[in-house]
C-alpha cells in the first residue's frame, strides 16, 4: 500500500479490511494505462465490511502482488 493510499484510507475511515472486502467482492471496473511508463492501473468498485461502496485502485508490482495507489469511498455509483 502506498503511503497515498494509507492516507486517503485514513481519511475515509477504512480499515485494510475494508479494503480486502472491496477487492474480495467487487469488479474492476476499468483499467487505465500510464501513457508514459506503459504500466496498467485497475480501478475496482466493491463494498467495505459494513456495506459501505468504496473504489480501490491498484497496480502490480514488479513481484505480481497488488499495490494499492488509492482507496476511497464510492457514494456516486450504485452497485
Amino acid at each position: 500500500m502506498t503511503v497515498h493510499a494509507g492516507e486517503e484510507m485514513d481519511d475515509d475511515d477504512l480499515s485494510i479490511l475494508d479494503v480486502e472486502s472491496v477487492v474480495l467482492t467487487g469488479v474492476i471496473v476499468e483499467q487505465q494505462k500510464d501513457a508514459t511508463t506503459g504500466e496498467r492501473k485497475y480501478v475496482v468498485r466493491g463494498r467495505t465490511l459494513s456495506g459501505d461502496r468504496a473504489v480501490v485502485v491498484g497496480r502490480l508490482g514488479p513481484t505480481g502482488k497488488l499495490i494499492f495507489i488509492t482507496v476511497c469511498r464510492d457514494s456516486q455509483y450504485d452497485l
